[in-house]
């Protein structure tokens, strides 16, 4: 896979990018290109992924020749995008790691919240407990360098730095974690959800996702 230009490569060449695109198609059902800019800009994924225009149609370019998007062009100067059978496979994918696996950056995982609704609620939950125990491992091994850090000293700071990081995403998992036992927000399959795909523009208000117009 290639990376999305503008936002933070992960293995595999993987980007925040990719999966808040092929999430906003997804969301959507059929939308236009300027459409997902315009909503990624308004959550501020400028700031905390690293967006830009050109990385968004870049990744709709790319994931369109990847089989993950479908393009239409049916209206002069408009193109739409859905997801395909291989797309859905691809966003679940990246969307399940991103929120199993601690990350040093915080925006893959910022862009898995924003899509947090598309996973079932016992999914969700499975995935959190998998990086809470992550978290603690890399916590507990923080410490033991912490504690066992002789020369220079100043390295220490380093560690500490590493174990208040990994001490703070434990406390944060452990409360979303317990917010979803509760039945915080509506996810996949329950009533309301916005992670149902073509679902977005229902709950908005708005007609379904379909042809544009000539």
């Amino acid at each position: 896979m290639g990376s999305e230009r503008g936002g933070a490569p992960y293995a595999g060449g993987v980007s925040a990018t990719r999966l808040l695109v092929l999430g906003v198609v997804r969301g959507y059902g059929r939308v236009h290109g300027y459409r997902v800019g315009a909503d990624l800009l308004s959550w501020g994924a400028g700031e905390w992924a690293n967006v830009k225009w050109g990385s968004i149609y870049h990744a709709l370019r790319q994931a369109t020749g990847s089989g993950f998007l479908r393009d239409h062009d049916e209206a002069p100067g408009r193109r739409d995008y859905e997801l395909t059978e291989r797309g859905e496979a691809e966003f679940q994918q990246l969307l399940r790691d991103a929120v199993r696996r601690p990350q040093t950056r915080p925006d893959l995982l910022g862009a898995a919240l924003a899509m947090l609704p598309a996973l079932p609620r016992a999914d969700a939950l499975a995935l959190l407990r998998e990086r809470l125990r992550a978290l603690e491992q890399r916590r507990e091994k923080a410490r033991t360098q912490l504690d066992g850090w002789a020369e220079p000293p100043h390295v220490r700071e380093l560690f500490g730095l590493w174990e208040a990081s990994a001490a703070a995403g434990v406390e944060w998992t452990r409360g979303l974690i317990g917010r979803l036992e509760a039945g915080a927000y509506p996810m996949a399959g329950e009533p309301r959800s916005p992670g149902h795909p073509g679902s977005w523009p229902v709950l908005a208000g708005e007609p379904p996702a379909g042809p544009a117009q000539t």
